[in-house]
């Protein structure tokens, strides 16, 4: 049996938005969103919030959820899904074979997109990474250096991510398939190790980007397609933009409590 743990990164600072995994939506705290949501997907059998914020780890108490306590100065959130990785082995005394990185700033996302994210390496043993990806449907997701975009080959292994718009539409004829990276990423649990092991890179420190280290270092990192379209939040704004999205969203009314009024 295939073990597959989710886990969500989560801390108060952010340089746009402190304190962001806590502010509410809907009355719910964000990082409760995507804990509640990640919980529904049939491919997880159990779901972690990593985070060095004590604030954070109460309030998952709070839910009946289970929290790691992780190290303060992870910069990048693979760092941080390693480390309670590694406790959750330790504290459990059960191997893990697939952890999925889903990220804590989006609160819409749909447990169906961890299940795609997962299946194929369900289905094929060799794949040491997975990561969504969705079709760009507007030029100004294309031009948006907050959106990454990635080229793939033939099979769907991504090629190249950067936050810059490609493949070029200057010398295209007819539609280019733009796609961009979702923060939902499955690591074979070696892999994930191994990947923290190895030295950042050129292209992955000039365009931001955690996956262009495995491509770089000669990985394969397969990409999934998905149909399902998400909110990331990373201002004010955005999450009240979220909120509006979530009043008509069918799956936030399993969890968040009914209001009288």
């Amino acid at each position: 049996m295939t073990k597959v743990i989710g886990i969500i990164p989560a801390r108060m600072a952010s340089t746009r938005f402190p304190g962001k995994p806590l502010a509410e939506i809907l009355g719910v705290p964000m990082v409760g969103h995507v804990y509640f949501r990640s919980k529904m997907s049939r491919a997880l059998d159990e779901a972690y919030v990593a985070t060095c914020d004590q604030e954070i780890v109460d309030y998952v108490k709070t839910i009946g959820g289970r929290a790691i306590m992780t190290s303060a100065s992870h910069e990048r959130c693979t760092d941080r899904i390693a480390e309670a990785t590694e406790k959750i082995i330790a504290g459990t005394g059960q191997a893990v074979d697939i952890v999925v990185n889903i990220q804590g700033d989006e609160p819409l996302i749909f447990p169906e997109m961890i299940d795609e994210v997962v299946r194929p390496m369900l289905n094929d043993a060799s794949l040491a990474a997975t990561n969504l990806m969705a079709q760009i449907k507007n030029s100004a997701e294309y031009e948006d250096p907050n959106v990454v975009k990635v080229v793939t080959d033939i099979n769907n292994d991504a090629l190249y991510f950067s936050r810059e718009p490609v493949p070029s539409r200057k010398k295209a004829s007819g539609e280019v398939p733009a796609r961009k990276q979702l923060g939902v990423i499955a690591f074979r649990r070696d892999f994930l190790f191994k990947f923290n092991q190895l030295e950042p890179t050129p292209l992955e420190i000039i365009e931001s980007v955690d996956m262009l280290r495995a491509v770089e270092h000669g990985y394969k990192v397969r990409m999934v397609l998905t149909d399902y379209e998400t909110l990331g939040v990373d201002t004010p704004q955005q999450l009240s933009d979220a909120e509006e999205y979530m009043k008509k969203d069918p799956i936030a009314g399993k969890y968040v409590p009914k209001r009288s009024g």
